[in-house]
């Protein structure tokens, strides 16, 4: 209610996966490319959540608790750094029945990628076995994102990072959380390169299959690590005056590298459409941008 009082408060459609599919939707600028699922309260917010789905081009295939609101996170930056508050609301109550659904399945079914971060561990793991198993059967890559250093720190949720890492193909972070999975795995290193080198040969469940893994590092080069193999990508240096909100810059890098892999082009068109997203997100307020990028596949 404090921040709801304030002036100039902003209210801007958020959720890690969801910026990401939003900022792959706006980088692709074709109609009916992408889809979200999640769950909303049946409140104002999770009405406003809908709509910014809907304006964004997004296929929004809510799952609604009636008896529960909907999530909100406070952003409050100062000096442009930020700190944030979460209230998960009904984002915590997302059950996996809601795939069987026949227009969630058909969605499911019918995906090229399909992207979770793993934020979403803490929700329903059910519902990552199913897709990601959904993704084997079809040929069809899946991502995960290790999204917060607790996600790897904790037990309980490693494990389902863990037994998932087998169907995972693309495997997203930044150096803080690979830094901390190196650390609770007693690796003993916090060289990203290494880090980014043993998680990409965990094992897959198809040993004809490379896992892929990017680890963003802020203004410094993206690490990726295919099956062993490490490469640099340079990112979009801005200056100090440019940034406005580091907030969702990792979610948009994703959200751009996502659009060009299913456009088919190759990993350094990827991380370059992911350092475009990120350099125009980080000049705006949360994870928000222009009308139309300035970028082409």
């Amino acid at each position: 209610g404090e921040m709801v009082a304030k002036p100039d408060v902003k209210y801007i459609a958020g959720g890690a996966t969801q910026n990401s599919i939003r900022v792959a939707q706006w980088m692709l600028q074709e109609p009916g490319m992408t889809a979200y699922t999640g769950c909303i309260g049946d409140d104002d917010y999770g009405k406003k959540l809908s709509a910014a789905a809907a304006d964004a081009g997004v296929l929004g295939l809510f799952m609604v608790d009636k008896s529960t609101a909907t999530g909100k996170c406070a952003v409050t930056i100062l000096d442009k750094e930020r700190s944030l508050t979460t209230d998960l609301g009904a984002a915590n109550n997302y059950k996996a029945t809601h795939l069987a659904v026949p227009e969630v399945k058909k969605v499911l079914e019918g995906a090229k990628i399909i992207y979770s971060a793993g934020f979403f561990i803490t929700v329903s793991p059910d519902s990552m076995k199913i897709a990601s198993e959904q993704m084997q059967k079809t040929g069809g890559k899946y991502c995960m994102n290790l999204s917060a250093p607790f996600i790897v720190q904790v037990p309980p949720f490693r494990a389902v990072l863990e037994d998932r890492m087998p169907y995972c193909d693309y495997l997203f972070g930044n150096e803080t959380e690979a830094q901390a999975y190196a650390e609770a795995v007693g690796w003993e290193t916090t060289d990203v390169p290494f880090i980014a080198t043993r998680l990409s040969l965990m094992a897959m469940a198809n040993p004809d299959k490379k896992r892929t893994v990017v680890i963003t590092q802020g203004a410094d080069p993206t690490v990726v690590a295919i099956g062993g193999h490490v490469t640099l990508y340079p990112v979009l240096k801005l200056s100090k005056e440019q940034l406005v909100d580091t907030n969702g810059a990792g979610d948009a890098f994703v959200g751009g590298f996502l659009a060009a892999l299913v456009k088919g082009k190759d990993i350094a068109a990827c991380c370059k459409a992911g350092a475009y997203a990120a350099s125009v997100v980080i000049q705006q307020s949360g994870c928000t941008y222009p009308p139309k990028p300035e970028y082409t596949f």
